[in-house]
């Protein structure tokens, strides 16, 4: 089985097992993308931290608030990129300016040049060359940034419009990534940029977003390395797919392992869930305004078990959500 066949089977799985349909999976996916794409440029903000951040306005204690305002620019510029995704608007360089202003809103700096001012934080293309760090390889002229950015919107808006599988999509979406970090439009929030990007496009067409882990981010680096240097994007493309691969393997593993939590071990797993539903179903024809942890206090699994069979139960039509999350009330149907 090939890595492309191999993903293919694993979307397929996870569309089967009705993931994407949990409570909150939006959300909480969203969340995990950021802090993973930020802790690749040396945030270690957690993703409980940021939930906490995001949801409740509550800092994470003894880290530095630099840090937490990179979460916070990253999921409003992700917010914009989503809305935008949706309605299929074209792909432009004040488009992705504007993106790159929400990124570094907080943590951009102005800089002075011979040819006048400008600030990452208002996303101003770059008026100085730049290498890969220390010693690194420089990347393209600034003059030329204008040109080849506005060559990148052509191209991405042309290939966009093409009839294409799940996994050319993805394969899409992998080699803008490479292609943006590779102009290097920016002074800084190039890697963010590059990955919201990828994203974006796996957004517009339905696709289970994509994660660069922060614990490979050594490989992450040597593949757009490799990529570059082998003048080669199948290096890049064939990294990423295998990034995929490994995070949709751990969320299937994580969300079949919670079903099997607690209560119903002895019985086959068809049965356990079966079980599970009735009693759902049951407490809440007696008791509506129960709370997905009062119900797993009662049947036994954990709260994230309880929500996954209420999102599945919502999307058979079988229950129903009266009001607000605080306050409101089940309906069996």
């Amino acid at each position: 089985m090939t890595m492309k066949d191999r993903l293919t089977a694993l979307m397929e799985r996870y569309k089967q097992l009705g993931i994407d349909s949990q409570i909150d999976y939006e959300k909480f996916y969203l969340y995990s993308i950021i802090t993973h794409s930020t802790a690749i440029e040396g945030s270690t903000v957690t993703e409980i931290e940021n939930q906490l951040l995001f949801d409740e306005g509550i800092t994470a204690k003894g880290k530095p608030l630099m840090e937490q305002m990179m979460n916070l620019d990253l999921k409003r510029a992700y917010e914009e990129s989503i809305r935008l995704a949706r309605n299929h608007t074209d792909i432009t360089i004040d488009i992705l300016k504007a993106l790159s202003h929400l990124v570094m809103q907080n943590t951009g700096s102005t800089y002075k040049t011979s040819l006048g001012d400008f600030s990452s934080a208002n996303g101003d293309l770059r008026l100085v060359n730049v290498t890969a760090g220390v010693g690194g390889r420089s990347y393209m002229s600034y003059q030329k940034v204008p040109t080849k950015l506005q060559q990148f919107c052509d191209w991405l808006n042309a290939q966009r419009k093409l009839p294409m599988s799940p996994s050319e999509r993805y394969d899409l979406s992998f080699e803008a990534h490479y292609r943006l970090v590779t102009i290097h439009p920016w002074v800084d929030g190039n890697g963010r940029m590059a990955r919201l990007v990828m994203n974006h496009i796996q957004f517009e067409f339905g696709l289970i977003p994509a994660k660069v882990l922060k614990e490979d981010k050594g490989d992450y680096i040597n593949a757009l390395i490799a990529t570059r240097e082998a003048d080669d994007t199948t290096v890049f493309l064939n990294f990423m797919t295998g990034e995929m691969i490994k995070t949709l393997s751990a969320d299937i593993e994580a969300f079949l392992k919670s079903m099997d939590e607690g209560g119903e071990k002895s019985l086959p797993i068809g049965e356990k869930k079966q079980k599970s539903r009735e009693k759902i179903l049951q407490l809440l024809k007696d008791h509506p305004n129960y709370s997905a942890r009062k119900l797993a206090e009662i049947i036994g699994i954990t709260p994230k078990a309880i929500e996954k069979h209420l999102a599945k139960l919502k999307t058979e039509g079988l229950i129903q959500r009266e009001g607000p999350d605080k306050g409101g009330f089940w309906t069996v149907l």
